[in-house]
């Protein structure tokens, strides 16, 4: 019998005493032994921990074998290096274990030198979307919209500390005591945040939001039910017809995801210059700048913030814009580049509703420290975007585009917009949330610049001519 397989029935293979044989008078005794196998630990605890701990042994004597100037980016030779030490190990220390505990035991080590060590399993499996570790023993996973806990863990708050350096530390950024919390990206794109404390009083959290290793199509984001195909045809004609649009959102309602895919449409003779705080876009086309802001280093210099790459962007002369996301004063420039005849570029901002993304645009550009009147800076917002996608998680998890609105313009001190699509819920099944995507009969008034582009929309799209089906 294997190593594994004893530790896993020692527990079991141990005799206890018959109920027969014990005196039916000792009453006392009985309670006594009540008591003391209510504070034994839990029958797997033994086996895991003897499993750790040959786990542990075979790593350290694993980790003094190999040679610390290898090149861990030759995955393919590190992996067959390590192959061959392991099996080694195990016929030095005359370790017996089955083919399928040898491959689970040589993956786990693996996934500790090379990988995120327990998690490494998760971010393979492509139906997880998003990891959450809150604290060493806590894993959360969701999967379809519902977050499940997974059984994996970390060993302890250090190993999962060794993790977080280990993703950081490639990017130049650091996370410590006096910077408790740090944003970063997986060399796939995956968004990374991690918070340790002492602001986090759980011990360290890392949160990972995967992207796909195959981005997300257009024909996929229909068949899930996100956009309808007429809508996807009048947003593709207005990143043609160089529209100003900004992707609203809360957080994980897949702007991210969207921006991606409106982004395919860019025509490829155009200079692209992309800005985020952690890259993670996907543009297909051959010219494109990638721009990333940095944290202060450890002196607090250094800093290089969304607002700082956005004003010199403005001077590389890019045909389209993209910034990742706007948080604050950076909006000012931002609406300033819009206006400045860099039309057709792209964003996201976090907000309830098309009309929650103006208010909200306003209140960063006053964060820029700027003495504006409120109507100047509507007057701006108004001139300078010209459209708002915005998208929900719904209740039963799915993520769904729920109104495409076009801003009008100025009418007195409000901000006018018209609703072009309007998501429409009909019910629910099986908790599942039924409805469509629906034009509301009204056409944009930037229809004519759509034109303009060699671009005919036809009428149906916008509801014109045809009965709405219920």
């Amino acid at each position: 019998m294997s190593l594994l397989k004893r530790i896993e029935q020692g527990q079991e293979e141990r005799p206890t005493p018959s109920q027969s044989e014990a005196p039916p008078s000792d009453m006392a005794n009985a309670s006594r032994m009540s008591n003391l196998r209510q504070r034994t630990p839990p029958p797997g605890a033994a086996q895991r921990d003897t499993y750790r701990d040959l786990k542990t042994r075979v790593q350290n004597k694993l980790l003094a074998e190999l040679d610390p100037s290898m090149d861990i980016s030759q995955s393919v030779e590190v992996r067959r290096t390590i192959e061959e030490l392991f099996e080694n190990i195990l016929a030095e220390e005359r370790i017996v274990l089955s083919r399928p505990e040898r491959r689970r035991l040589y993956e786990q080590i693996v996934a500790e030198i090379l990988g995120l060590g327990p998690i490494e399993p998760l971010l393979a499996d492509e139906k997880i979307t998003e990891i959450m570790v809150n604290g060493s023993k806590n894993i959360y996973v969701e999967r379809a919209g519902k977050i499940h806990r997974h059984p994996a863990s970390f060993e302890n708050d250090d190993h999962l500390m060794r993790i977080i350096d280990r993703i950081v530390a490639p990017l130049g950024r650091r996370i410590d005591e006096s910077s408790p919390y740090v944003d970063a990206r997986l060399p796939d794109g995956s968004r990374v945040n991690a918070v340790i404390p002492p602001i986090s009083l759980v011990g360290p959290v890392l949160t990972i939001r995967k992207f796909s290793r195959n981005p997300i199509t257009v024909e996929q984001l229909i068949e899930y039910g996100t956009i309808t195909a007429e809508a996807v045809e009048f947003l593709k004609s207005t990143v043609l017809a160089r529209i100003n649009t900004i992707i609203s959102g809360g957080t994980g309602s897949g702007k991210t995801t969207l921006l991606n895919v409106l982004s395919q449409y860019i025509p490829t003779d155009e200079r692209i210059v992309t800005i985020e705080n952690a890259a993670e876009l996907q543009l297909r086309q051959e010219h494109v700048v990638t721009l990333e802001s940095r944290p202060p280093n450890i002196e607090g210099r250094g800093e290089v913030t969304i607002q700082n790459l956005v004003v010199n962007c403005l001077r590389m002369r890019p045909d389209r814009i993209v910034v990742g996301e706007i948080r604050s004063e950076e909006a000012l420039d931002m609406l300033q580049a819009m206006n400045t005849g860099h039309e057709g570029s792209l964003t996201t901002c976090h907000s309830n509703s098309p009309r929650d993304t103006l208010s909200r645009i306003e209140t960063m550009t006053l964060m820029a420290g700027m003495d504006l009147p409120i109507r100047a800076i509507r007057e701006q917002v108004s001139s300078a975007i010209e459209l708002v996608v915005h998208l929900e998680r719904l209740r039963d998890g799915t993520r769904k585009v729920t109104h495409i609105s076009e801003v009008q313009g100025m009418e007195g001190d409000v901000i006018v917009m018209a609703d072009i699509f309007v998501f429409e819920q009909t019910g629910l099944e099986d908790g599942r949330v039924i409805g469509r995507l629906r034009p509301t009969g009204l056409r944009p008034r930037f229809i004519d610049k759509i034109e303009a582009s060699g671009i005919h929309l036809p009428a149906s799209i916008f509801g014109v001519g045809e009965r709405m089906r219920y």
